[in-house]
Order: C-alpha cells, then structure tokens, then sequence
C-alpha cells in the first residue's frame, strides 16, 4: 500500500481540489483507493457528497477501537473510498502527540490490503499531526501557485524537515497557474532549478475547477474536454510513474 500526502503549510492553493481529481485519476487507471480527509474544514468530504462524520469517533479509530468498516464511505467514483473528515478531526493532533511517528501508517494496518493508493488531504499546519504525514507517507505532493509567498512556504517546509532531520520526499507542483501573468511565467520557467524533484505538469487557474463547490465532483466527471481537467489526467500520470 502506497501513501501520498496533499500538503502545504500554506491555505487557498488548490490542495484539496487536487486530492480529490488525483484520487479520482487513480481510481480510474485501476487503482483501489482511499482518500483520507484529515482537514476539519472537510471540503473533500463536501466535495465527493459524504457527511463529515467518522462513526465512534476519531479518538476511537486512532486507537485502534473502532472498525474501519463503520467509518470508510463509498463515493461516487468506482474504486474511490473516503474516510472522511469530522469536525473532532481537529483532536487529531493531540491524539497522535504522544504516539509514534508513523503513528498514521499504523492506524490505516487494517485495511492495508485493502487498497493499492491512500491518498490524504491534510490541514495547513505544521503540527504532530503533520509530523506524523511526513514521516508516514511515500511522498508529500506539494501545490505551489506560482507567487512569492508561495515559493516562500515551500522553503519553510523544507527548512523544517532538514531542522528536523526528517527524510521525506517532497514533489511540487505548480497549480492556479496562469501565463498570462508575467510573475506566474517567471516563476514556473525557473521553479525546476530550485525544486528539480518538482512535478513538472501544471494545473491551470480555471473556471472548471471553481464549478467543483457546485458539481460536488472530480472535474473530469463534468467538464472532462477542459485544460484542467486533462492536466489533472497528466499529473497523476507523471506521479504513477514515479510510484513504480
């Protein structure tokens, strides 16, 4: 069972859009997936029509008492199951501070079989929870909109596993791209220099990936002629390739 992280310390850089067309794309290339909302804001839980709500509660799953058959919800997509966010999801971080690193490997045992791809979308925060993620996951997929700040946010995250002597794959990507803009070009032409592990497709700033708040949707489920929804196709299949 492999595990990727949708990560940024940084909010509003089109995170959990990216989980959900990303643990859509796996799906649908044959992959048995489970998507993990770990956000409390719960937008991939909103996102793919399921009820922020874990059965017997986060505290009882992090410690291994509640069964994952109660928690883990179907989604619309054939091969996509949620384990979705609750708002006690915000305890997790307490939880998880005086258990072991990988502690979220651990709790996701049972159901390793399972799946071939748990995917997770995780708050913006650097935090025991996130500590866990890093030391967790196969890799952490990290959107970058193509500013400053953002850049910024992922030297500071860098900078905190070197600080923390934590090995753990990082690839970028560049989303809400737009080239129209002179600093979005800028950016993207120098980002592989800085980041050369970075994914090098981009997803584009569209209206189609705006519509997923109404179409509770992957984008390639309504609008799959769109740019973004074929950028999407070509970076998970850039991520399936380096998985293997």
């Amino acid at each position: 069972m492999r595990m990727l992280a949708l990560y940024s310390i940084k909010g509003g850089v089109g995170k959990t859009a990216s989980a959900v067309n990303l643990a859509a794309e796996a799906a649908r290339a044959g992959y048995r997936v489970l998507l993990w909302d770990l956000d409390p804001q719960a937008a991939t839980s909103f996102y793919l029509r399921v009820k922020p709500k874990v059965r017997g509660g986060v505290e009882r799953l992090v410690k291994g008492k509640a069964s994952f058959d109660k928690a883990i919800r179907a989604t619309q997509v054939e091969g996509l199951d949620l384990l979705p966010a609750a708002l006690a999801s915000r305890e997790m971080d307490a939880l998880l501070a005086s258990r072991g690193a990988s502690h979220l490997r651990q709790i996701l045992k049972p159901v390793r079989n399972d799946y071939d791809l748990v995917i997770l979308d995780c708050p913006p925060s650097l935090s025991h929870l996130s500590e866990n993620i890093f030391s967790s996951v196969d890799a952490l997929l990290v959107p970058v909109v193509p500013t400053v700040l953002s850049l910024r946010t992922l030297d500071q995250l860098q900078d905190f596993l070197d600080d923390h002597d934590i090995a753990c794959t990082v690839w970028p990507f560049i989303t809400l791209a737009d080239r129209r803009r002179n600093l979005h070009r800028e950016v993207m032409d120098g980002f592989h220099e800085r980041w050369p592990l970075r994914l090098s497709t981009a997803i584009p700033s569209a209206s189609a990936v705006e519509r997923m708040g109404l179409e509770r949707a992957p984008v390639r489920d309504y609008a799959p002629r769109t740019a973004a929804a074929r950028a999407y196709t070509a970076l998970w299949r850039e991520i399936d390739q380096r998985l293997h």
